[in-house]
């Protein structure tokens, strides 16, 4: 069984990033990032300081704007002179959000073409309609990494476990645009296990911690296991059970290393792409 190394991944796209930003720059445009964060979650805070450091390294401005403790119209307020403001390339608000508002409506107020995390329902519309449009970028990386892994995808039988705006819708309308043949599964799936063993690739994007063993796993399909759920002692883990799935899968992410650090190379190339208009 293949160990797939998301950093490797990773490191290979922000080279292209780098070198984007570089020649944005000669053309006298500095990529900017702004980042909202309207809690003082230490999750969230964790994130944040990796995708500043992320974005410092490649050359990208990253603008974190602290809202703790804001309202819902300060929130929105402050996304749409974001929007407005020539100097912002790309938006993105962090969760959770403050009570009385939903991550659609924050979307709203982010202007699509600074959307590089895919917040605003228009563009999950128009990545359903084929129309371009940044997706989210976790489920950008899912097609990433099977893209950069020489997986066959046209005309394969895809699994999909999740059905989120973040990650499971627009990963199945991404992999349909790739002409894989979609099966997404969800909490009321009949016996889940009969319909994920049909999968060539399996995407595990749930949100419950080893959910899934080897008894879901068609023997050598591979596995991208976007969960990441905290463990008691500080680390993470993935849906899938990685020890149990091993001896069955081909190929597999691993949590941590796998889908997260092409998410972040990939959400810092969707700023490049806003950047250049």
């Amino acid at each position: 069984m293949t160990l797939i190394d998301g950093r490797a991944i990773s490191k290979a796209i922000l080279e292209g990033v780098t070198a984007g930003v570089a020649e944005l720059r000669a053309a006298g445009t500095t990529p900017a990032l702004a980042i909202v964060v309207p809690t003082d979650d230490e999750a969230t805070a964790w994130y944040v300081r990796s995708i500043v450091r992320a974005a410092e390294r490649v050359g990208i401005e990253a603008r974190r704007i602290d809202l703790h403790g804001t309202t819902a119209v300060e929130l929105v307020t402050e996304l749409a002179a974001l929007s407005a403001d020539p100097a912002v390339h790309g938006i993105i608000c962090q969760t959770p959000l403050p009570k009385g508002i939903t991550l659609d409506q924050v979307g709203q107020h982010i202007a699509p073409a600074k959307d590089v995390d895919g917040a605003n329902p228009e563009s999950l519309g128009r990545l359903a309609a084929g129309l371009p449009a940044f997706a989210p970028a976790t489920a950008q990386a899912v097609v990433e990494i099977l893209q950069r892994e020489q997986t066959p995808l046209e005309g394969a039988d895809v699994v999909v476990v999740g059905r989120s705006n973040v990650v499971g819708k627009p990963a199945a309308l991404l992999l349909l645009a790739e002409n894989a043949t979609v099966t997404i599964c969800h909490s009321r799936t009949r016996d889940l296990a009969a319909h994920t063993r049909q999968g060539d690739v399996l995407v595990a994007a749930v949100g419950r911690a080893r959910m899934l063993g080897a008894e879901h796993v068609k023997p050598g399909a591979v596995v991208i296991d976007v969960g990441t759920n905290p463990t008691p002692d500080g680390g993470l883990v993935g849906d899938v059970d990685t020890e149990a799935v091993e001896p069955v899968a081909g190929a597999i992410t691993p949590v941590p290393g796998g889908v997260g650090p092409v998410t972040t190379a990939l959400l810092l190339r969707n700023v490049v792409t806003a950047a250049r208009g």
